[in-house]
């Protein structure tokens, strides 16, 4: 294996962790927005949802391509889960605190 192959792959990896956070941070947002469950905490909606999200969206990679599923690559997919829990998280605190500077406030 050469650089060039670790490199493509790498850059697989990143593409999967980013379209997974797009889909985790966007179910997470529409999720809260159902009535009674606005108070859960917004970390906690992120982590469940990835690692629920990410064994299935593997699941069905490897379904779709023919694979094997083996042992090690479910514990790779629930450690890559955390990953993409933690770029949710992140990315919605940023937009959160980018929203606060604005000064809006809600009027009830």
């Amino acid at each position: 294996m050469n650089v060039n192959e670790i490199m493509q792959y790498l850059s697989y990896l990143l593409i999967a962790i980013g379209v997974m956070a797009f889909i985790v941070s966007a179910v997470t947002q529409v999720i809260k927005s159902w009535p009674g469950l606005e108070n859960l905490p917004t970390s906690a909606v992120v982590i469940v949802l990835s690692l629920i999200l990410c064994p299935v969206s593997f699941v069905a990679l490897m379904a779709w391509l023919k694979q094997p599923i083996v042992w090690y690559m479910v514990f790779a997919c629930m450690i890559a889960a955390f990953v993409v829990a933690l770029v949710s998280m992140d990315g919605w605190e940023r937009v959160k605190e980018i929203w606060e500077r604005t000064g809006y406030k809600d009027r009830k």
